[in-house]
């Protein structure tokens, strides 16, 4: 398939905010790569816009997205998609990510990414959307795994089953996100360490690290605090399992200073870099 660009990413990236912007273009800091939501450069033209263009030219950079709906019952929205092309086409990403979920039915669209029940009717579904977007856009899509605070009773697999087998019927590759897997562990009862090792080998091309809030009997997917204890023990066997995977620190609420950002970077290329001193 076609790539935007041949321009790797490596090592621990950040998300790009819009408080960030002058900070990043005064300072230059020496961050690898950035991470754009991609519904916020949707608009024609304004300021947000003109300052992804003019970070893109400094730095590396990846499209997140939420509003594919891959899991939806609904038509795939090709409104959408053409304005992610052209979006694409204009910033040249290195990759395109969105998720394992669904936002949408009936044309009504929640804020939230919602569960899929892990059938064979949902995987078939799944992967043929999967492909449609990817022969539209003209490039493999990288799925992330969600966190999820209810489950079906209708189910035929693992999520980590439903994963590897998607990833062979829609050759598309993935996003591990290690606080999803792990919140998800602790609200469903599973072992975000088998989830790990059941990863189809050599389609990671890219971790997310964020941070949870504890709630009466669930943790909570917030994106608004550091990465706690527990996930930088998981991202550790991550790395030592898969390599020096590209990292993106990921934090959405109550957006921080940039040094607090960095921080948490620098906190994952250590382990990156001490794995490679490993190896």
């Amino acid at each position: 398939m076609t790539r935007f660009t041949d321009k790797p990413i490596t090592g621990a990236g950040i998300g790009l905010r819009s408080r960030h912007y002058q900070e990043i273009l005064d300072t230059k800091p020496s961050i690898p790569w950035f991470e754009v939501l991609s519904e916020n450069y949707f608009g024609v033209g304004g300021l947000p816009i003109y300052h992804l263009e003019r970070v893109r030219e400094l730095y590396p950079v990846t499209l997140h997205g939420v509003g594919m709906s891959l899991g939806s019952a609904d038509p795939l929205n090709f409104d959408y998609l053409a304005r992610l092309k052209k979006l694409a086409e204009q910033i040249e990403p290195t990759y395109i990510s969105d998720h394992l979920a669904w936002i949408s039915i009936d044309g009504r669209h929640v804020h939230d990414l919602l569960p899929l029940p892990y059938t064979e009717e949902t995987l078939a579904h799944f992967a043929d959307c999967v492909l449609q977007v990817q022969d539209f856009l003209g490039c493999r899509l990288l799925i992330e795994n969600p966190s999820s605070y209810m489950g079906y009773k209708e189910v035929d697999m693992t999520e980590w089953e439903f994963i590897a087998e998607l990833v062979k019927r829609a050759d598309c590759d993935l996003l591990f996100d290690v606080n999803n897997v792990y919140v998800s562990g602790q609200n469903h009862g599973f072992d975000p360490y088998e989830y790990l090792h059941s990863l189809p080998e050599g389609r990671v091309r890219e971790i997310h690290l964020a941070g949870y809030e504890e709630q009466n009997n669930y943790l909570f997917d917030t994106h608004g605090y550091r990465v706690h204890p527990p996930v930088w023990e998981l991202y550790r066997e991550t790395i030592k399992h898969l390599g020096p995977v590209p990292t993106l620190i990921e934090w959405d609420n109550d957006i921080p200073e940039f040094e607090v950002l960095v921080d948490e970077a620098n906190k994952a290329q250590k382990v990156m870099s001490d794995r490679e001193a490993a190896a």
